[in-house]
């Protein structure tokens, strides 16, 4: 079966066909990254704009790197929330418009469910149930992946999300935008019990995440220096940063697997491609004896091999749109 799928839910234009749910015959992502660099981070009327420019390309060069054509595919998926509204819009209408020619069968996809299912592409051996771990520029997550397309969210972030916290800060110390990989970059250069950040726990909730008091820590640890003239050594805090992010990730989500029960543990999303994160989660995993999976890097971003993983599943389960389908940008995992 083949599913040619699109995902335009930020600042990615991107395109794949898919064979059967596990194999990628294409993946084809069109990044908007050096654009929105210039402004500190991504301007969505921009962003729609140039997915208009480019989702004919884009869709184009995907079937031609899987060497089908549109009549041999045998249906049409989309990401059609959450995101920005105006840069679902585009994906949407354009899915809609090439399953209405090509009379195929449509399938919305909710974009956190594809960046679980990014974890099936080269784990052939990973099925449902296990435990999940979302982390990206406006989610995280910890869900128990019941079956194929059914989640229990059991953690969610309270206030910033683990992304949103890498990039305010990148952005405070100039790193710039994205701020995922920079601070990435820049803490392998450094210290990461240079300085003690704080690590937030939920009282009522304890595998809730909050990282506004850690992102409110390090823009005050920042001032003060600059009010005393002192000199920042950057990566010193990245590294530090980082760490108090990645130790309540990774504890949260082994404790978690434990306490339920499960055996293996995946992560999904932009941040599940930090380098900290893998190393530590991969140590944690081992220590407690359970078996640890990630997507490759490009799998983790936003792609749209994810989401022809995640809609070979759901079209198995029985689930078609209509033409009716719209973009939702606040869509809650769990929800049609």
């Amino acid at each position: 079966m083949l599913i040619l799928a699109i995902e335009s839910s930020c600042d990615e234009t991107a395109a794949a066909v898919v064979k059967n749910g596990r194999q990628v015959l294409s993946n084809i992502i069109s990044s908007q990254i050096d654009l929105h660099t210039l402004y500190g981070g991504v301007v969505p009327e921009i962003a729609s704009r140039k997915h208009i420019e480019r989702i004919n390309q884009v869709i184009e060069s995907a079937l031609k790197e899987a060497g089908v054509t549109l009549e041999e595919i045998d249906a049409v998926a989309v990401t059609y929330g959450p995101g920005l509204v105006g840069a679902l819009l585009v994906g949407v209408a354009e899915a809609k418009a090439i399953a209405y020619a090509a009379k195929k069968p449509l399938v919305g996809v909710h974009h956190i469910e594809g960046h679980v299912s990014a974890n099936f592409i080269e784990n052939p051996d990973l099925e449902p149930p296990f435990v999940c771990l979302i982390v990206s520029g406006g989610h995280t997550h910890l869900v128990i992946v019941k079956d194929y397309g059914e989640f229990e969210i059991i953690g969610r972030t309270r206030d910033d999300a683990a992304g949103e916290a890498f990039d305010k800060v990148a952005r405070a110390v100039g790193l710039g935008y994205p701020g995922g990989p920079k601070v990435d970059k820049a803490a392998r250069e450094g210290n990461p019990h240079a300085i003690e950040f704080p690590r937030a726990k939920v009282a009522d909730a304890p595998y809730d995440f909050s990282f506004s008091g850690l992102k409110s820590a390090v823009l005050n640890y920042i001032n003060h220096a600059d009010m005393k003239g002192e000199t920042i050594h950057v990566p010193d805090l990245a590294a530090s940063f980082q760490n108090a992010v990645v130790e309540v990730l990774v504890s949260h989500a082994v404790d978690a697997a434990k306490e339920y029960g499960y055996d293996r543990l995946a992560i999904a999303g932009g941040v599940a491609s930090n380098s900290a994160l893998r190393g530590k989660m991969e140590e944690a995993c081992r220590e407690a004896g359970i078996k640890f999976y990630h997507p490759s890097p490009i799998f983790c971003t936003d792609n749209a091999a994810m989401i022809g993983v995640a809609a070979y599943y759901e079209y198995i389960n029985g689930t078609r749109h209509g033409w009716d389908l719209n973009a939702i940008p606040n869509l809650k995992l769990g929800e049609r």
